[in-house]
Formats: structure tokens, C-alpha cells, sequence
């Protein structure tokens, strides 16, 4: 239950997000809300900034988006864009807003987009290294054992994570949670 008079994180994309069930009891110090939902495209979070994100009216955000769209053909220089324009209308709208970029992850079922999947990581590192108040978190790395992924992170699904995969994800963006006092 969001609680207006206290200051809230947002953790909002796709399914990778939504499915992480556990955000809340993992930063027990924070009230963390999780508005992600399945099949989310980087267009959608532009289109409903309003209710993932500003409605809200959060101290930090966390995005995980990419991930759909490069499955549905887009290319990484137009995903980027989109999400240009979200950070843009983020930081104009909310001022002083830390926004965290997760990396696109690895994934059994969508292992043969790889390269596309590493362009657009690279892209989002380049872009939150341009920004004022954005991070860039690598889950990509953390999920490979050197160039092989870890498949035992993932449900039967080949694309979705199970507590193993969670459990990088929490050790990668642990320190990017907490709020400035």
C-alpha cells in the first residue's frame, strides 16, 4: 500500500520487474513500489509516465525496459531515443529525480539477439553517463559464468528469473537504493 506522506522508490519495465515479487521485504528500509507489468515496451513507459512513475511523485526510479523491444525488432538507436524523451520529460517534470537504468538481461529463450541486446547496453551506459542523476546498472555480466549464461537463474519459461536470478539483480542494485537523507 503506497503511503503518500513518505518518500517512495519506483522499480517499473517489464515483466522481469513485475515478477519480482520480493522488492519490498529486500529494502525493508524504504517504501518501494513496483509498477512494472508484463510485455512493457520502452513506448509504454513514455506513454504512461504518469501512472508507472510521477503520480507517485518518487525520490529514485529504477527502469527496466529494452528487453521487450529489441525481441519485438526494434533497433537499439530508437529504443534509446525513447528513452531519451522519458528522461527528458522525467527531469523536466521532476527536478533532481535519480533515475537507474538496468541493463537488458541475458535469456535462454532470447540468447540469439545477444549482440543486439549488448548494443543497446552499451547505449544505456552511454546515455546515463551523459545525465545529470542517472545510473546505469550492468545485470548483463552478472548473469554470464565468462561468455556462457547462467541458465540455472531462469524459470521453465527460458526468459523469466527464478529466486537465483532475483538474487543477482538484488546484490547488483542494493547499493543504488537507498535514499539521501
Amino acid at each position: 500500500m503506497w503511503d503518500a506522506s513518505k518518500p517512495a522508490i519506483v522499480f517499473t519495465g517489464s515483466s522481469s520487474i513485475r515478477l519480482w515479487q520480493d522488492l519490498q521485504q529486500r529494502f525493508p528500509e524504504n517504501q518501494v513500489l513496483n509498477t512494472g507489468f508484463g510485455g512493457s515496451q520502452c513506448s509504454d513507459l513514455a506513454n504512461f509516465l504518469d501512472e508507472l512513475i510521477l503520480d507517485y511523485n518518487p525520490s529514485k526510479v529504477f527502469i527496466y525496459e529494452g528487453d521487450n523491444d529489441i525481441f519485438a525488432k526494434k533497433r537499439p538507436k530508437e529504443i534509446i531515443q525513447t528513452f531519451d524523451a522519458v528522461l527528458d520529460t522525467l527531469q523536466l517534470r521532476k527536478p533532481g529525480l535519480e533515475v537507474v537504468l538496468i541493463s537488458a538481461k541475458p535469456s535462454i529463450s532470447r540468447w540469439k539477439f545477444r549482440s543486439r541486446y549488448r548494443r543497446l547496453n552499451k547505449r544505456l551506459q552511454m546515455l546515463a553517463d551523459e545525465r545529470e542523476n542517472v545510473s546505469y546498472v550492468d545485470v548483463w555480466h552478472i548473469m554470464l559464468d565468462k561468455k556462457r549464461l547462467k541458465k540455472n537463474l531462469f524459470i521453465s519459461d527460458g526468459l523469466h528469473m527464478n529466486a537465483m536470478g532475483y538474487d543477482l539483480w538484488y546484490t547488483a542494485l542494493k547499493d543504488f537504493v537507498t535514499l539521501e537523507e
